[in-house]
Parts: C-alpha cells; structure tokens; sequence
C-alpha cells in the first residue's frame, strides 16, 4: 500500500483520502504487505465511521474483505468493540456476520474474547451464531469465562442456559476455565446458575475446585467451600485430592487456605492410587516449606505406600541433593522412620491383598470391602494364612533383597560406564600414537631422500608404493578418530557404545594399514636374493598369523556374548509380567525411583546378560 495513502486512513483524513482515491482509483484496492489488510479493516479497527460509509460507497464489496487471517473488517469491529461501525458493515451486507478466520472464529467469538459487551449485545440477535457454536468444540462462553467477562457470560446464557454445562474437546467447561483463571464473579455466577457444576470432571478427571487448588487460586477456592463443601471430599483419576494437587504443583498458599479454613485434617492422610500420601509428594518433590508445614499439620510421617516406601525412604534414596538433606531433621525430629524400622504391624497385609480391596484411613488400613464380599469369595485356606508378624518378616526380607540388588546392580553399571570412559580415553590416545608414528614414516621414507632431488630413493619400487598407500590410510583414519571423539561427546550409555563401535572398527582398520605399511617399508629395503625374500615372506606370515590369532579369539568372545545376550532376551520376553515390581512413573516417587533404578537398567542387556565381568564390542 502506498505510504501516504496508508498513512491517511490511518489518521481518518476523509478530505486527503477522496482526493488521493480521484487521483488514482486503484489505490482502493491495494493492501497492506505483511497483514493483507484493506482499506476497510484499517478504518473498522479504528472506528472511522464517516470513512467506512465513504469506502462501502466506493466498493461495496469490500465488506467481505479477508486479510491474511481471514479476519472481514467486521472482525476487526468487533474486536475493538466500534458497534456503529458493525451496524453499518452489517448492513452492507449481511452475510458477512457468519464468516469465520482461519482459526474458526466468528465476529461473537473475538467480541467475547475482548470482553466488548455492546458489540455481544448487538450480534446476540443473530441466534443463529450460538446454534453454529452448538458443534463447536471451543466456545464464546469458554473464552468469556477464562477472561473473567462476567456479564457477557451472563448474556450468552440468557440465549442459551445449556451452554454452562458445555464443555471443549478436554472436557472444560466454563467453570473449569474460570476457575483456573481465577475469576472469582464469573466462578460465582455459574455456581449461583448451576451449584452441581462443581462435579464435573474433565478429561483428567479433575473438578473445578481441583484446578483452583493446583493452580493456587485462592479466592475462588473460597468461593466454591462457601457453596458447596462435598466437592472438597473429590479425587481425581489418580485418586489425588485437592491438598495432593496443591503440593504436586507447589501452591503453598492454596494448601495453607485450605488446611486453616477447613476442617479437612482427614485428607492429609489420604493415599493416591499409587499410596502416596502429600507427604511423600512433597517429599519426591523436595518442597522444603510444603513439608515444614505439613508436619507442623500432623501429618502420618510413616505412611507407606505401594512401593513400600515411607517418606523418609524417598529422601534417603535422593542423599545426594543438598535440598532434600534439609528437610530430613524435620522429619527425623517428627519421628520419620524407614520402611526396616518401622514395627511389625497389620499395614503389610496390603502385600497379600489386592490394593483395590484395601480402604486406606490415616492411622490404619480398614477391610471393609472385603467384610462385603460373600464368604466364598474371601475363603483362605490354611497353607494361604500368614500372621502379620510373618507377614512382616517376609515383606521386609524382600525389600532387603531387592535394596541389595539394586546396590549391586548400581555398582555394576558405574563400573561399566567407567570402563566405557577409559575405553574411549584409550582409543584416542591409540589413534593419536598411529598419527604420529605414521607421520614420522610419511615425512622420512625408508631409504632416505636424494640430496640433488629431494625425491625418496625408492620411490620407483612397488612395496614403496603400497607402503605410501597404508601409511596414509593409517594416518587419515587416526585423524578422523581424534577429530570425532574430541567433538562428541555422548553422555547415554547406548549413545556412547555406539560411538565407541564405529570408532572401535575404524581403529582396527587403522591398526592393519600401518602393519601394511610396515610390511611395505621393509619389503623395501630388504636387500634383493632368494634367502632375503624367503625370511621376508616368513615375517610376514608370523605377523598375519599374530593379526589373525587376535582376532579369532576376539571373535569367539563376540560370538559368544551375542549368544548370551539373545538368550537372556529370550528369556525376558517370556518373564511374566507380574514379576516386575509395579513402579508408576506418573508419581513423584515412583518417577525418582524409576529415574534412579530403572532408567539404565531396564535395557542394559551387557550386564544383565554377562556373568563375565568385561565385555566385547
């Protein structure tokens, strides 16, 4: 668009603008480069109402003008709320009401989104616009209600009072969206609509007061416990809580308003369906004021979940961060125990009893699904009934194996990712002595130089020129293996066997070009005669015979351990997989321990298939 002419309507110069479009009538027409805006988007988006009139008398048909976007210059009226503007767009041309921009959205749409109550009040009256967001997955309401736009929200719903309960593609509804906003007078409205909004569940399954509570949203927290105090009591599909929500996401001042507002002492102890109570989250989490407070609260410090893991446990099996050291007095000084130290007590039968028949409560572990059952379905015989002491005893003798395993295996692995590092030190420092000793024998040929030419003495002879071709095999081969090692560097164990096999490979061949080379060389300079070339040939075949004896045996190890590791997968796959310990990653605690235990183990095939202690590769 030319500069003036963009720089006019800009400024809503009718005078400067008529005169401009008599000079040249194609300048109407043109548009901005980057946006693809008209004429007519500029003046509707700045409510130039007199210029707009000018420009339908003009070109009427530039009502239905698409930018880049999409967006009509109706879009852009609503959006910046110019209702005169939109009366007069509207009357050009009807249609254009219904147009939608590359993102789906409708003229009510960007008005709800702006909060521009005048311009919703105007386009309501076309009804038909809310019957087309009837299929829609995303909404004007739930765009009103996330802004907090009260009094729009209460519009639409005038028109159509079954849009509270609508809900997008993740299962939000508009007081899901409000209330992670924080929008306490639209949550209010709603909830003074419809006060059974508060049970319903998204996608996730969580309620609108779950996404308060994680999103730390403390005065529509308030507002929903001033209603309705049930909702309080509601898990998520995780069988979460709203405190384990609140510390999973470290909201300390919406579990603070929850703890000292309510009487929900009851829900400190609760476990998730991985048996983690809030303490072991904030624990895993390493939130050091969430557990501060929580013990402050009284809450169980020797709860113990699936993994049969108390909360110290999990600190303990992250010594080494500094930021959970820290809160391991408090817990010590709350009497936190370990999991070995704990008494024997009934707790364990959660061992033996499936966990979906076990009701948890804070201080002991409640079998009243199972008294519901028919007396034929609980029957145990003899050789199944265990006393708890016994039961104690083989469920900590268990932990005390796997612990020791998994010592053992972490050993294992440490030793084997040292041995992985010197191995890669090693074939560097190889490759650079075959650099070196290859271009010492580059640079002072056998039989010397010709002090007239400057030329090798021998290089017209045929052993000269294989030697000149291993040895600059062999130097460029070591060359490329420094240049490579030096400029990667991988930190997985898979990524750095991987390397170190190319690397491997390319030094054996590296290795054999300057053995060549060396045969070569002195294949040059042996005097000429039967017996000089009987005991040259002898040589070589005692180094050939040395190379291949190497490689025979390196061979039959690699057979070998290939062999192995085929039947240990075998083996693997037909595991069943009820033996594998039952560790949820999508808990903080079961996440630290699979980071910590499983994450190297779980495909290191060389350990768990050799019982050697070394490895070939």
């Amino acid at each position: 668009m030319d500069r003036h002419f963009y720089q006019t309507v800009l400024k809503g110069d009718i005078v400067t603008f008529l005169k401009l479009i008599q000079e040249k009538e194609t300048l109407i027409t043109q548009t901005v480069a980057e946006s693809s805006n008209t004429v007519l988007h500029l003046a509707a988006r700045f409510g130039y109402l007199d210029l707009v009139l000018e420009i339908l008398k003009l070109c009427p048909d530039m009502v239905v003008a698409e930018n880049a976007d999409l967006d009509t210059p109706l879009h852009e009226a609503c959006r910046q709320g110019e209702v005169e503007v939109m009366k007069v767009l509207m009357a050009a041309d009807e249609t254009v009401v219904g147009k939608l921009n590359r993102r789906g959205e409708s003229v009510l749409f960007v008005a709800c989104e702006r909060g521009k109550l005048q311009a919703v009040k105007q386009l309501i009256g076309f009804q038909w616009l809310l019957m087309h967001e009837l299929d829609a997955l995303m909404c004007s309401i739930h765009v009103a209600a996330a802004a907090g736009h009260t009094e729009i929200v209460n519009e639409i719903l005038k028109v159509r009072p079954e849009f509270v309960r609508k809900c997008t593609s993740e299962g939000y509804s508009p007081l899901h969206l409000a209330c992670s906003r924080g929008q306490v007078q639209t949550t209010r409205e709603l909830l003074w609509l419809d006060p059974d909004l508060l049970y319903l569940r998204d996608c996730n399954g969580w309620t609108p007061l779950h996404w308060a509570s994680m999103k730390g949203r403390v005065g529509v927290i308030g507002e929903i416990i001033s209603i309705n105090l049930e909702s309080i009591e509601m898990v998520t599909n995780h069988g979460e809580t709203v405190l384990h929500l609140a510390v999973k996401y470290n909201q300390f001042d919406g579990l603070k308003h929850l703890m000292e507002t309510l009487n929900i002492t009851k829900l400190l102890n609760v476990q998730d369906n991985d048996g983690n109570t809030v303490l072991h989250v904030a624990t895993a989490g390493k939130l050091n004021t969430m557990v501060t407070y929580l013990l402050k609260r009284g809450v169980d410090v020797n709860a113990i979940n699936r993994n049969g893991y108390t909360a110290l446990d999990v600190v303990q099996s992250d010594g080494g961060n500094s930021t959970a050291l820290q809160f391991m007095p408090a817990l010590l000084e709350a009497g936190a125990k370990t999991c070995e130290q704990l008494p024997p007590t009934f707790l364990d039968i959660k061992e033996v009893v499936p966990h979906n028949l076990i009701q948890h409560s804070p201080d002991t572990i409640r079998m009243d699904s199972l008294t519901q059952q028919s007396p034929h379905t609980i029957k145990m015989d003899s050789s199944t009934q265990h006393s708890p002491h016994t039961l104690r005893m083989d469920s900590s003798t268990r932990r005390h194996r796997y612990r020791k395993q998994s010592r053992r295996r972490s050993k294992q692995i440490e030793l084997q990712n040292e041995g992985l590092r010197n191995a890669r030190n090693t074939i560097t420092i190889v490759a650079v002595l075959i650099a070196t000793v290859t271009f010492s024998a580059g640079v002072n040929p056998p039989g010397g130089f010709s002090q007239e030419t400057g030329k090798a003495k021998l290089g017209s002879k045929q052993p000269f020129k294989v030697f000149v071709l291993c040895n600059i095999l062999a130097l460029f081969l070591s060359l490329g293996i420094v240049n490579v090692l030096v400029s990667v560097i991988p930190f997985r164990r898979k990524s750095m066997m991987k390397l170190l096999v190319a690397t491997h490979k390319i030094m054996w061949a590296s290795t054999m070009f300057m053995a060549s080379a060396y045969i070569a060389a002195t294949w040059t300079i042996m005097p000429q005669g039967a017996g000089s070339r009987w005991l040259m040939i002898e040589l070589m075949l005692v180094g050939v015979g040395c190379m291949l004896i190497v490689l025979l045996g390196l061979g039959i190890l690699l057979g070998k351990q290939w062999s192995r590791k085929k039947e240990w997968r075998r083996r693997k796959e037909k595991k069943p997989k009820d033996g594998t310990p039952n560790i949820s990653v999508n808990s903080h605690v079961g996440e630290m321990r699979f980071v910590m235990n499983s994450h190297e183990s779980s495909s290191n095939s060389d350990i768990d298939s050799s019982d050697h202690g070394y490895q070939v590769y």
